[in-house]
């Protein structure tokens, strides 16, 4: 049974075709240099990390436990933003503020950082794997600030932009209404 009537009006829109590019790097959260500059933080990361995990002994084991934890959580934790960032996996997750993420993080990894290497230099037991594992804590420590500076340099601190706009940049409707006359009233 055939119809003369039209099948697609005006309403109807075409999709699309997705993309099979699983990296999309430029994209609105991250540039071809953060993403560089990304994965030489984890590759710092676990350079740190791996010659801090082949020291066999140690005297005072505190430094090097806070170091271990730090290198390995920047590592596993640079590692995914990454993965989320330059995929599009980030679009599934459900988070609508990377920047403030992307900020949040790189910040804090970097203050942790320069604080583990700091405790770990000042306190090791001077053997080559304990000092090179301190000096990739203070490259990574490098390569984390320089993507705070090059994210401020970009797009600025997020937390500034005024609490009320969306991450899209559009304002939020009031959440209170006004009085019909200006005034409180109370039954």
């Amino acid at each position: 049974m055939a119809t003369t009537d039209t099948v697609y009006n005006t309403t109807t829109t075409v999709q699309e075709p997705k993309s099979k590019k699983w990296i999309i790097v430029p994209s609105e959260n991250l540039d071809k240099i953060r993403y560089v500059i990304k994965g030489i933080e984890v590759l710092l990361s676990f350079v740190a990390f791996v010659m801090e995990e082949v020291v066999s002994n140690c005297l005072h084991c505190g430094p090097l436990y806070f170091f271990e934890f730090v290198s390995c959580s920047a590592f596993l934790f640079t590692l995914l933003l990454l993965i989320l960032l330059a995929t599009v996996l980030h679009q599934r997750v459900g988070i609508n503020c990377w920047p403030t993420l992307d900020f949040g993080y790189t910040t804090g990894m970097a203050i942790l950082f320069l604080l583990a290497s700091i405790v770990f230099a000042s306190d090791n037991g001077q053997t080559d794997l304990e000092q090179g594992a301190v000096a990739f804590g203070f490259l990574a420590t490098v390569a984390f600030f320089m993507d705070f500076g090059l994210f401020v340099k970009n797009h600025g601190i997020p937390c500034r932009k005024g609490n009320n706009q969306q991450a899209d940049g559009t304002p939020r409707p009031e959440s209170e209404k006004l009085n019909s006359n200006g005034t409180d009233s109370v039954n």
